[in-house]
């Protein structure tokens, strides 16, 4: 249908005026089997597109094949094309999803009626295309520097959940959107924890200026029960909650689950006490006559990337009491971790001790003796005259061996109801606790400090001192003459196989002996 130059006029002011009529009406898309068609908007789509004029940030949490990549795509071409020198950045993890969208923008313009075109294409190239009219946009990945520099019209994030450091991304790129620029982020989801799902619970929660979008597979007209059945029968449930159910607890690569990292949240609070010289020590429980404790510490590696932390568990219910989180040089550590072992009844001080001695040896020149010994060879808990006769050393040693053993036993604890952790800022770092190729560690930008030092505490607690408390007692009593009874505090774990809710008393008479090893 031909139209003449006053219709003409009339529809490019209204396309102009409306995102939603010029894509509905004039925007084609390729579909894989039916070829070029225009573009009919479905609601949840018309809804979106109205979304991104209306608020200046808006975070889509959706489910796969919805096409709203699509219509972020159709909302880029009508902006560049009706506003005059609107900057464009699209980043994604990988530079062939942001180009995929940039490729999705042009081919909405190249198939507009030409009398639309009211822009002409000035560069036009794999990741730019810009028009005579000064508006352009551009692709990225994460790793570029493109948009850090230059004021932003608009910030398009593709996969906003997979984006390793997006954190860091966001900081940098925030700034450039300071002089009225927009963001669209949009995902699937991928766990918690993340740069995305901290937007999307926190605009949610009206903490941040973001406005939420979600879209579930049930949000598309043409998917039913049916659909989902046939659609799901060789998924995952992983995939199930991350492709289609828009869940975030139930997907992504966390080591530990996202229901129970939810479940650990419910116990987090805020802590009785923060002391220390830096404020950085945080005390939920203060130390309880007659009760046992173990301090495990990760000691940074010295480049000023990650922390040095301790964390105080109680034994007997497997509770954080206490923690320590700080970038500190080891002459003002190994202070602090003495105080802190003494003040919890003698802890046994657990040092990992992959980095240096640094710590340790300072440790030992203030004298305190309590200190975890092992093997080299078994990394089995012994006293310190056993360590000094075959070859032991004092800490933990991290390896390639102990590294998925201590992690494992870390997961099997929390799956099991066995470790209550009080701390938030340890369970932030659970959140972002993932699998990347094969080995588990802290998301890009994150710390994993914490977690090391509390899979460490599991696993000695579940292992060393339970498998070698009888060792120890008898090695104590060779060594000082006394005698040792066969009567001893139950180190089985409630919960775990041969645990007995019984609880075994010394006998009369016996000299009842501490069953962690005092040195």
């Amino acid at each position: 249908m031909s139209l003449t130059k006053k219709e003409i006029m009339q529809e490019i002011v209204r396309c102009g005026r409306d995102p939603v009529y010029f894509t509905n009406n004039y925007a084609k898309i390729s579909e894989p089997m039916r070829g070029l068609i225009p573009f009919e908007l479905y609601d949840f789509q018309r809804e979106a597109l109205g979304y991104f004029n209306e608020h200046r940030f808006s975070v889509i949490l959706k489910a796969r094949q919805l096409g709203i990549s699509t219509t972020v795509a159709a909302y880029v071409c009508w902006l560049m094309l009706f506003q005059r020198e609107k900057n464009v950045l699209v980043v994604a993890t990988k530079l062939s999803t942001a180009t995929n969208l940039v490729k999705k923008i042009k081919s909405i313009h190249k198939h507009l009626p030409p009398w639309l075109k009211i822009a002409d294409i000035n560069i036009n190239n794999r990741t730019s295309f810009e028009l005579t009219n000064g508006s352009q946009v551009k692709a990225s990945s994460t790793s570029g520097d493109a948009g850090r520099s230059e004021a932003l019209s608009l910030l398009v994030v593709d996969e906003a959940a997979f984006v390793e450091g997006m954190d860091e991304l966001w900081a940098g790129l925030y700034p450039t959107l300071s002089t009225g620029g927009r963001c669209i982020a949009l995902s699937t989801p991928n766990g918690v924890g993340n740069w995305f799902h901290k937007t999307y619970t926190e605009a949610i929660e009206s903490k941040n200026d973001f406005h939420t979008i979600k879209l579930p597979w049930s949000i598309h007209p043409d998917r039913d029960e049916r659909w989902f059945k046939k659609e799901t029968r060789n998924m995952s449930a992983r995939e199930i909650a991350q492709e289609l159910e828009c869940n975030f607890n139930a997907s992504g690569d966390t080591v530990v689950s996202g229901d129970d990292i939810r479940r650990l949240l419910e116990f987090c609070s805020e802590p009785e006490h923060r002391t220390g010289f830096d404020r950085n020590y945080w005390i939920w429980k203060p130390v309880q006559e007659g009760a046992e404790y173990l301090l495990c510490a990760d000691v940074a590696r010295g480049d000023g990337s990650d922390f040095s932390v301790a964390q105080v568990i109680r034994l007997d219910t497997m509770e954080q009491v206490a923690e320590y989180q700080g970038k500190v040089t080891a002459d003002m550590f190994a202070p602090l971790l003495v105080s802190m072992a003494s003040e919890y009844n003698n802890a046994l001080l657990v040092i990992e001790n992959n980095h240096d001695y640094g710590v340790l040896n300072k440790i030992e020149e203030l004298g305190y003796d309590n200190i975890y010994y092992s093997l080299k060879s078994t990394h089995e808990y012994v006293d310190q005259a056993t360590a000094e006769a075959r070859g032991g050393v004092a800490g933990f040693t991290m390896s390639m061996k102990t590294r998925p053993l201590v992690l494992s036993k870390l997961e099997e604890f929390i799956r099991n109801k066995l470790l209550i952790l009080n701390s938030l800022r340890t369970v932030n770092e659970i959140k972002t606790f993932i699998w990347h190729n094969g080995r588990p560690q802290g998301m890009r930008g994150y710390n994993d400090d914490l977690v090391i030092a509390l899979a460490i505490a599991c696993w000695i607690r579940a292992t060393a001192l339970t498998v070698n408390q009888n060792e120890v007692e008898q090695r104590k009593a060779m060594f000082t003459g006394w005698r040792s009874d066969s009567s001893k505090l139950d180190t089985r774990i409630q919960g775990m196989t041969g645990y007995s809710e019984r609880k075994q008393k010394p006998k009369p008479g016996g000299n009842y002996l501490p069953w962690i090893y005092k040195g």
